[in-house]
């Protein structure tokens, strides 16, 4: 398992470019070109190409379009209704504009990396 937590700070944070950060959730090519760059320290994990496959195939569709924002603002819909809020107030980070901007943003990236590492240990570890 520490194999695929190193892959994915590798990936993640270590070969990701600046321009493929800022721009992957605009366009699709620097999300493919990030998701493919992502891909290449778990050739160390594994050997699977289906699982290189979904791993790569995910990171660029999850980057792309910030998922991670949607599941956070989904998990928030289970708060007592005063608590709950609607989509437009949240759509930049899945949390209400009244959180801190700081605590929104790492709170989303948190819930991104979970995301991806657990995609990443099922097809490590079924495919």
């Amino acid at each position: 398992m520490s194999g695929l937590l190193l892959a994915h700070l590798a990936g993640d944070y270590l070969i990701q470019s600046h321009w493929m950060a800022t721009e992957k959730t605009k366009r699709w090519w620097p999300a493919i070109a990030h998701a493919v760059t992502y891909g290449v320290p778990f050739l160390l994990v594994t050997q699977s190409l289906a699982a290189l496959a979904v791993i790569v195939g995910t990171h660029a569709v999850i980057d792309r379009y910030r998922l991670a924002r949607h599941v956070v603002w989904v998990k928030n819909l289970a708060a007592p209704k005063a608590f709950r809020h609607g989509w437009a107030e949240c759509s930049d980070t899945g949390y209400p504009q009244d959180t801190p901007p700081w605590m929104a943003v790492w709170l989303m990236i948190i819930a991104d990396n979970t995301i991806h590492l657990a995609i990443n240990a099922a097809v490590v570890r079924w495919l």
